[in-house]
């Protein structure tokens, strides 16, 4: 940047006053003030003790800045340039072409150094972002050396590590690199971390590069020059309090405290936005391919109908509801941070997931049609007492076939159970044990149902953390939710308005535990294959290479 400024009582002509970066600013001078306030030339001497000056400052992560000045008949129309727009130097400084030569043969008169500390929380963050399959590259317009310097009180280079050309470039050394060779420095497991003296063209083509390659990059930046890259970056992250206003409109993010810190909990917030999405659906389908399961095996074995579409329709739409609006309350995984990121392309349902599904719906289905069946074939199932309501066992075999039972000899049910005015059922014929008599039943599966998907509800508190990790009251809203959707389950069953209209009955303490026999192996089932995803089917995945820039 330089500054022409008119000449005063002091100085007869203009003066040029020049600042930027050392290197660039001492390449231009041919003379140096020296401390008496006398010009000498520039000797390759003076050049090579000035440039380890430069080099001593930024090793220290100083930024460096070099100043220098030109006056008299060097400056050439500019000498006496006035402002006017008839002057000659006007048409000089309209020409950016011609700059470079205005600014030469000038007399380096100091250099600066500006300590500019990272915050605190930065290698924090870094380190946290390596955990998480997020590689952070610095680019800036710093000097090379200052530029390692900062990454190594950052984290970006670990203690020790070597740094060379493999892992630290300026923007022209990358450009001058084949096309083949820049890909493979950026995307090589430690290469491609620090780019200094870095333009706007050099930050562009590396945000093109990395997503040639499939990457999904984040540009972070406050000034004008940053633009192009943020506009181009999958993600354009401006700074709110340092950040033009060209870099904010540019950007698809704008951070507030301009605190790195901010980038890393915004990933982790959306992961778990992400994961509880996901937790929604797989509660959703995991519960209606086993709502489908139950009557599609009913149908298969032949046994009378054990839910009705009222019943059905109240589980959908109003005991699923609380848990699966609760599961958006979800509190982030504890290793949400230490997982890859997933690619833009990945599938939101993948074959293991779609198995998993399959694996809990199918066990809803088991579950809920084998608490029907218990109660038919029973009255004493795996030591629980189901004889207080009096009803007459089958074997599997009639149920399977009840159709036939006017052909059964000797079978005459009997059954008495309470309702809203209690009293004993009576069958005008011995088939209505089956359509009539099945209330008992019907209410024992719709119990079992809706039991197992609170409990599937529990499951989906993680996609694959234990609930020993991820235990329920993690989230309190999903507590509550459970118990609203018990405590409308409980008014159907005990009102008798209720009871009624979804044609149920009261249950004994006994069946409360054939019901709980029934609902809660699907956690156990859930704990299983959550360890085979964690230590089979994701191990591959968390050692990947695949990382969000």
């Amino acid at each position: 940047m330089s500054v022409l400024v008119k000449g005063d009582g002091r100085a007869a002509s203009n003066v040029l006053y020049v600042k930027g970066a050392a290197e660039c600013v001492i390449d231009r001078c041919t003379k140096v003030l020296t401390s008496s306030g006398k010009e000498v030339a520039l000797t390759a001497k003076a050049k090579s003790e000035i440039s380890k000056a430069v080099e001593d400052m930024a090793s220290n992560a100083l930024r460096t800045l070099a100043f220098a000045y030109k006056t008299g008949s060097g400056l050439g129309d500019l000498e006496k340039y006035d402002g006017g727009d008839k002057h000659k130097g006007h048409k000089i400084l309209q020409n950016i072409a011609g700059y470079e030569a205005v600014e030469s043969d000038l007399v380096l008169c100091g250099l600066a150094g500006l300590v500019d500390p990272p915050r605190e929380e930065v290698k924090g963050a870094i380190a946290e972002c390596d955990k998480a399959g997020i590689r952070v590259i610095v680019i800036t317009g710093d000097n090379k050396l200052t530029a390692e310097a900062i990454a190594k009180q950052i984290g970006v280079f670990e203690e020790g590590e070597k740094i060379g050309p493999h892992n630290s470039l300026t923007g022209r050394e990358f450009v001058d690199l084949s096309r083949d060779k820049q890909i493979a420095m950026l995307m090589g497991d430690n290469g491609g971390r620090v780019f200094s003296r870095a333009e706007p063209k050099h930050k562009q083509d590396i945000v093109k590069l990395l997503k040639d390659q499939g990457e999904v990059t984040a540009m972070t930046g406050d000034g004008v020059n940053d633009a192009p890259a943020l506009k181009l970056a999958d993600i354009g992250v401006a700074m709110g309090i340092a950040g033009t206003e060209v870099a904010k409109e540019a950007s698809d993010m704008v951070l507030a405290d301009d605190n790195f810190n901010s980038i890393v909990a915004a990933v982790a917030e959306g992961r778990s936005i992400y994961n509880n999405m996901k937790a929604f659906i797989r509660y959703m389908i995991s519960s209606n391919i086993g709502e489908v399961a139950s009557i599609f095996i009913t149908a298969a074995l032949g046994f009378p109908e054990g839910l009705i579409p009222v019943q059905l329709l109240w589980v959908n739409l109003v005991t699923d509801g609380p848990p699966a609006t609760a599961l958006g309350f979800n509190p982030p995984d504890l290793d949400i941070m230490r997982k890859p990121p997933r690619r833009s392309d990945d599938s939101l349902i993948t074959p293991w997931v779609f198995f998993r599904y399959m694996v809990v719906g199918m066990y809803v289905g088991f579950a809920t049609v084998g608490a029907f069946a218990a109660w038919y074939t029973s009255t004493n199932f795996m030591g629980i007492d189901l004889s207080g309501d009096g009803h007459t066992p089958i074997s599997m075999e009639q149920l399977m076939t009840w159709g036939e039972c006017e052909s059964w000899k000797g079978f005459s049910p009997s059954l008495s159970y309470s309702t809203s005015g209690g009293g004993r059922v009576s069958f005008s014929t011995p088939c209505e044990y089956f359509t009539v008599g099945k209330a008992k039943a019907s209410t024992l599966s719709l119990s079992v149902l809706v039991a197992i998907e609170m409990f599937n509800a529990l499951n989906a508190l993680s996609e694959d953390g234990s609930l020993l990790q991820m235990p329920p009251w993690v989230n309190p809203y999903l507590i509550v939710a459970m118990f609203v959707s018990f405590g409308l389950h409980f008014m159907i069953l005990y009102v008798p308005f209720f009871a009624d209209v979804f044609s149920i009955t009261p249950l004994s303490v006994n069946e409360w535990l054939l019901v709980l026999l029934f609902s809660t192996p699907v956690l156990l089932v859930d704990e299983v294959l959550k360890f085979v995803g964690r230590n089979f089917v994701y191990s591959d995945t968390s050692s990947s290479k695949r990382k969000t820039e």
